[in-house]
């Protein structure tokens, strides 16, 4: 059977393009103008106005080839904001706060943004020796833990798309910068459902991440622990992982309850 067109729900033009821009926000690849007419029903022309009403916003753009659309840079710098400044911040930041106090280590909550990886959110250790990270800081998708699983967690072609439009720039001596073997550890992180990240981005940090699972589906929010390698060597850094997946599935609760779940 034909797939029923989706409908842009709206009483006012600026509704229906908000309804619009939720049909594009669900994409993991960009989408044609012709996508669009035949996923949503309506008559090319008044699309073609749509679109271009926000691409003139800034808030979706077009791909290389002007015919295809994606979210754009004001867009993403919405959705970080909203991640920032969550209303479920003071319950996200008890889950992380208790984490520290178990595991005695730096917590960072994580999400993907364009080609990088920014911290939501970041419990820091009391211990002497640590590594200042604060929220908002970004570090690059290909030599995070956080940033593998998200790799892990895409289509193909959106990974492929994403990985080979990023520059695998070489941070330590020990950042992963050829394809093929940065694909081979985003596999292993997918079958192992965590990630490490053995000093590839700051001599001397190890990171061990997990996913937080949504109930929307695909995620697009990690939980981190990190550690300076003299106090916890890259082998030692599982012995976290029961910690980690607890207070994910905590964080996840706060997040079904945003969602109404």
């Amino acid at each position: 059977m034909p797939k029923e067109p989706a409908q842009l729900q709206g009483d006012t033009p600026t509704l229906r393009l908000f309804s619009l821009l939720e049909v594009i926000a669900q994409k993991d690849e960009f989408i044609s103008l012709q996508g669009l007419v035949e996923e949503t029903g309506l008559p090319k022309p008044t699309l073609h106005r749509m679109l271009q009403q926000l691409e003139s916003a800034g808030i979706i753009q077009k791909d290389g080839d002007e015919k295809h659309y994606s979210s754009g840079v004001r867009l993403r710098k919405l959705a970080e904001n909203l991640l920032l400044n969550s209303t479920m911040h003071s319950a996200r930041r008890a889950i992380l706060e208790n984490l520290k106090a178990e595991v005695g280590e730096s917590c960072n909550l994580t999400a993907l943004s364009g080609g990088e990886i920014i911290y939501i959110d970041r419990a820091e250790t009391e211990a002497p020796l640590r590594f200042h990270l604060h929220p908002g800081s970004r570090v690059p998708v290909h030599c995070s833990a956080s940033g593998k699983l998200f790799l892990a967690h895409m289509s193909k072609s959106q990974r492929r798309r994403l990985i080979e439009n990023v520059p695998l720039t070489q941070y330590t001596i020990k950042t992963i910068t050829d394809h093929g073997e940065l694909e081979k550890d985003i596999d292993d992180a997918k079958i192992q459902g965590y990630a490490i990240d053995n000093e590839e981005f700051l001599p001397g940090l190890i990171c061990i991440a997990v996913l937080v699972p949504s109930p929307s589906g695909q995620s697009n929010m990690g939980l981190a622990i990190q550690a300076p390698v003299i106090r916890v060597k890259p082998d030692e850094a599982i012995k976290f992982l029961p910690a980690l997946l607890k207070a994910a599935k905590a964080l996840s609760r706060i997040e079904a309850e945003s969602w109404g779940s």
